[in-house]
This record gives structure tokens, sequence and C-alpha cells, in this order.
């Protein structure tokens, strides 16, 4: 997830994240020290699309037109045994990766308008951001860190949309994965925002 100019989220924007709870205790240090999305309110997480629409494009026809499309995927199990790079980040590699490049391949196609980090990468490839933009010698110190406390294991059972409204992001709904299981049904959580400062 990226800032603008001023080191912020522009309000509106939205991202379909898929929140890995059990991640939370290996990587939450390292997160509120060098990811700011996770000052910004944003959980551990895997990417599955941003930026999606700007939240004055999501009515109820993309709300549930995104449960349908979300629900016909199985819910599925990852683990994490790696940390993977990118100039100025490291993540987590969740394995497999297939459902989540699926979910991310389904969205997008239905809203080739919102291609995954606006077009920018040829290959989108799920990751778990622990610190971004920090030197390469911080980046080794975390890395080798948390290389010791791996594997870590996590069921992804939803996909959830998050809003920006400059300041932080918010859980707006979740959509739970369904798979063959059955009928589509939509968790809105409360209007608390999501802050972790």
């Amino acid at each position: 997830m990226s800032q603008d100019e001023s080191g912020r989220y522009p309000a509106g924007q939205t991202a379909l994240l898929a929140t890995v709870a059990e991640a939370e205790p290996l990587v939450e240090h390292w997160r509120r020290r060098f990811d700011a999305s996770a000052a910004a309110g944003v959980p551990a997480h895997v990417t599955v699309l941003f930026p999606f629409l700007d939240i004055s494009l999501i009515n109820a026809a993309v709300v549930a037109d995104l449960a349908t499309l979300i629900a016909g995927h199985d819910p599925f199990t990852v683990r994490f045994d790696e940390c993977g790079r990118f100039p100025d980040v490291l993540y987590l590699a969740p394995a497999p990766d297939r459902p989540l490049r699926a979910l991310t391949e389904s969205i997008a196609a239905r809203w080739p308008e919102a291609p995954p980090y606006g077009g920018q990468f040829a290959e989108v490839i799920p990751h778990l951001t622990v610190a971004h933009g920090q030197p390469p010698r911080v980046l080794d110190e975390v890395e080798a860190e948390l290389t010791h406390r791996l594997p870590a294991t996590a069921t992804i059972s939803s996909v959830s949309l998050f809003v920006s409204d400059g300041q932080g992001w918010r859980q707006h709904t979740e959509f739970p994965t369904l798979g063959a299981s059955g009928t589509t049904s939509l968790r809105q959580p409360s209007s608390e925002s999501i802050h972790n400062s």
C-alpha cells in the first residue's frame, strides 16, 4: 500500500486485503516500527487488490458483486516459511500463493479499471509486508530476527474491504470465502476506525 507525496493515504482510497491475524504476534513489533500502513490502522495482511475503486464508486451492486465473487473461492491455509525482498521491502512469502493470485486475478478481471498496484508491475507477488523504506542493514536485522521464528501458518477465510479517511484505515466490509459450501453473508464491523496509534 502506498502513500501520496504528503505521506498520507488519500481519503476515499480502498484496498481489498486478506488479513492474517495469526501473523500479528510475529510481525506486529516490526510493522509498527517499519511499515507506515500499520500505524495507519492496517493489520497484518496480504494485499488482494490495491488500490481498488474509490469509496464513492462502491455501491450496493459493487458490494454484492464482490461478495459473490469472493464467496466462490474456497478458504485455504498458507504457511509463511521464509522472508522475501523487493527493493526496500522485507516481506513474508505465503505458500502456496496460487489461491491469493486467483483472488487477485478474478477481482481484477471483473474491475479492469482497478488493476493491482495501479498497473505498476507486470507480475503481482503475494506477500505480507513487514518493513518498508528502510536501509538494507535494517531489513537484514529484521529478517534475521524473523527467520528463527518461522514458520507461521494462517487460514485465509475472508477478504476485507478497507477504506482510508486520509488519516487512517478502517475495515468497511468482510467478504467470506465459501467455495462450494453455500450462501453469501457479509460482516460489517462497527463504525469505529481501526487505529493502532
